[in-house]
């Protein structure tokens, strides 16, 4: 291992240290480390098939057989609850970095760069963000498909793009420092001032704006499953569960509280622990969200 490689797994490690100290923070790391727990061994520990269906018990109250009860079509609650986060957060959890990635480089590079370049780009970025949120994720996937193909790259181009406007104020803070000019008298190139100068002054607000923006993909995700757009029955997903569960909430309330309690859980966490990132980071998390 490499010194840099170890300094990095040296911060890392202090970095989760400090969030944990935070009441939040620990809070908000253990809700979201059992998530993550429960979707990689929830196939091994489930009680029932998620597909199974049982005529006979229909919108059946929780029991000792069925902790949270069963669907409309005899299918345990529990064990679609259980399973019901896969797919989000491997999509999510893989686009998210993919949407810091490309939206945090182009919009370091735009705010680098200036110019009209950073006027054209800023327009159009506006122009995206002036509409509805949803809207432009219907469209593609109503095009494209529902596919986990499909849903990935246009979760991770659409959330990407209010990454642009942070990563430019951010890098505009930092262009306007000494250490930048005195590169750029140097004679370096763009590219290594971005990564040796602008990149790791960035970096921790960035981060908490990845988190950030975790959540928010999570919602967008379930939101699509919920109006028939994301996972297709019957696979078990959250935002799916609820929207089918719903035309029976006076008979069988548990079928809709399992899934939000579940999406709920996830969300508080992910944005405790991006709070925490925040405080230990210094960071203003309002101010940051707004620009």
């Amino acid at each position: 291992m490499s010194a840099l490689a170890a300094t990095r797994r040296m911060r890392a490690g202090t970095l989760l240290r400090e969030v944990m100290a935070r009441p939040s923070g620990a809070i908000g790391v253990t809700l979201v480390t059992l998530h993550a727990l429960m979707a990689i061994f929830s196939p091994l520990i489930v009680p029932y098939d998620y597909k199974a269906m049982a005529a006979t018990l229909t919108l059946a109250e929780p029991s000792a057989a069925h902790w949270l009860g069963t669907d409309h079509l005899g299918r345990d609650v529990l064990s679609r609850v259980m399973l019901g986060g896969r797919e989000a957060l491997v999509i999510t959890g893989i686009a998210t970095p993919v949407a810091m990635l490309w939206g945090g480089l182009t919009g370091v590079w735009l705010g680098l760069r200036g110019g009209w370049p950073d006027e054209v780009a800023m327009r159009v970025v506006d122009a995206f963000l002036a509409l509805p949120g949803i809207l432009p994720l219907l469209v593609l996937i109503t095009v494209f498909g529902t596919g986990g193909e499909v849903l990935l790259p246009t979760l991770a181009f659409f959330f990407g793009i209010p990454v642009i406007r942070v990563a430019r104020a951010a890098a505009h803070e930092v262009v306007a420092r000494d250490f930048v000019s005195a590169a750029r008298a140097r004679g370096h190139r763009p590219f290594d001032i971005v990564r040796r100068e602008i990149l790791p002054n960035v970096t921790d607000t960035l981060l908490v704006e990845g988190a950030m923006r975790w959540s928010w993909m999570l919602l967008g995700f379930s939101a699509l499953s919920f109006l028939g757009f994301g996972v297709a029955p019957p696979r078990p997903d959250w935002g799916l569960m609820i929207s089918d569960a719903r035309v029976y909430m006076s008979l069988a309330p548990w079928g809709v509280i399992a899934p939000v309690l579940a999406l709920s859980t996830l969300i508080i966490g992910i944005n405790l622990t991006a709070d925490a990132l925040a405080k230990t980071l210094g960071l203003d998390r309002s101010r940051k969200a707004v620009i």
